[in-house]
């Protein structure tokens, strides 16, 4: 299995892992939420939405295209960071991380 795959597998996960935490639903922002030089658009998104709309989505097309790895990847701290503040649930928050923390890993080492 190559990188690209695990990391294909790794985003289905926190997909799935993110509607098991009822963190999927959302609106999709508006176009100029976007346009944010702010990490994680912080500023124009929620963490959720940025994670499902931009996050997902770039490291899908990564993916597809079996293009090189960006040279890091430390989202981990953000989100667990972000689960704390909102006081999601400590299973919800072990699991995100978790498999947050893994896609981390696969895209820093590759």
């Amino acid at each position: 299995m190559t990188v690209h795959d695990e990391l294909g597998t790794a985003l289905r996960e926190l997909e799935a892992t993110m509607k098991a935490a009822s963190l999927w639903r959302m609106e999709r922002p508006e176009p100029d939420a976007y346009r944010s030089v702010q990490p994680f658009c912080i500023d124009t998104m929620t963490l959720p939405q940025w994670l499902r709309f931009v996050f997902i989505v770039r490291l899908e097309a990564l993916v597809e295209s079996r293009s090189p790895m960006p040279e890091t990847c430390d989202v981990a701290p953000a989100v667990d960071a972000w689960l704390q503040q909102e006081g999601a649930r400590a299973s919800d928050r072990l699991l995100l991380c978790k498999v947050i923390e893994e896609i981390d890993r696969l895209v820093t080492e590759n």
